[in-house]
């Protein structure tokens, strides 16, 4: 009986390891871009500061953080779990000036919670979106496939609707999706359509309509950040940071808040006029650039300042990064 017993608290033991569930949030402490190998195979396709990979479900993985800035050397790290949760590593220089990967939290899984604004999230193992739309045609009969995207990012949400409507046969499929993601700050819709059509056997190959947001409509410069705040949860912000009597509490609260976040050149500018003092301002216009999305547009901040000395303070700032 004692060895049934204990063959059976094995594997229970067995199946639950089997049905943990494990995430992995890896960030940036000082905001550097990076990209996010686990067992061979990059998770982010472009450099992000912040990445969450979900529905890991082994114990142990090899990973590796490699920097969008070459001169910065790749961490290889093999990261282990011992028990299900949430695991949260800070990317960030120890005492000797060397990038290390340290686990900083550990918490309880929490189901379709939402991401920040500024954080790229990937399931682990899930296939490579597509980007090719295949159509075969055995019969010899007629086959049209009609797609069209529409893209509207408006102010203060984003909304994507996506219309594929195909003919095999005879036989009509429609597929219709609408996402509205509640983030924007811009105005603009566009849309691409693509028909193909042939008559026959064979196969068809038919790329899909690209889908772009717009956050600030027509800025075409460099991108400093992934995704700006949105709109409510800037006007949130800034009422935070308004209600603090000291204006050293809101140059703390402010830096704070865009230290973890991604805004706009026009929100830089909001932000800087709730404080008193040239310096606050001219403090706080240094440190939210590297946060800013739009960086093409960082000389609007400039009409927040009293002084022409801070202009020239800033431009000097901001040539030497």
């Amino acid at each position: 009986m004692k060895s049934i017993a204990i063959l059976i608290i094995m594997l229970m033991s067995f199946i639950l390891k089997a049905d943990a569930q494990y995430n992995c949030i890896f960030f940036s402490e000082d905001g550097e871009k990076f990209w996010v190998v686990i067992n061979g195979v990059k998770q982010n396709p472009d450099p992000q500061t912040n990445v969450k990979v979900s529905g890991l479900n082994a114990t142990m993985y090899k990973s590796k953080i490699i920097f969008e800035n070459n001169n910065l050397p790749e961490i290889d790290k093999s990261i282990g779990f011992a028990e299900p949760g949430e695991y949260t590593y800070n990317i960030k220089k120890n005492s000797k000036g060397e990038l290390v990967m340290r686990v900083m939290a550990v918490v309880p899984i929490i189901q379709n919670a939402s991401p920040p604004p500024n954080q790229y999230v990937v399931v682990y193992g899930a296939p490579i979106p597509q980007t090719t739309t295949i159509v075969s045609t055995p019969n010899g009969g007629i086959v049209q496939q009609t797609t069209t995207t529409t893209t509207t990012t408006g102010d203060p949400k984003d909304n994507v609707n996506m219309n594929v409507g195909m003919n095999l046969g005879g036989v009509g499929i429609g597929i219709n999706v609408n996402v509205n993601d509640g983030i924007g700050s811009s105005s603009q819709s566009t849309t691409y359509s693509t028909t193909t059509t042939t008559t026959g056997g064979g196969i068809v190959f038919t790329e899909p309509a690209s889908t772009t947001i717009i956050y600030v409509p027509g800025y075409g410069g460099p991108i400093g950040c992934p995704m700006p705040m949105a709109t409510g949860d800037f006007e949130s912000a800034k009422s935070s940071i308004a209600n603090k009597s000291f204006e050293s509490t809101k140059l703390e609260i402010a830096k704070q808040i865009i230290g973890s976040n991604c805004v706009v050149a026009d929100q830089v500018k909001q932000i800087m006029q709730l404080f008193d003092f040239e310096s606050s301002k001219l403090d706080f216009a240094k440190f939210a650039y590297g946060h800013t999305y739009d960086k093409g547009n960082y000389f609007k901040v400039n009409d927040a300042f009293d002084f022409e000395s801070s202009v020239s303070d800033l431009s000097s700032y901001i040539g030497g990064h």
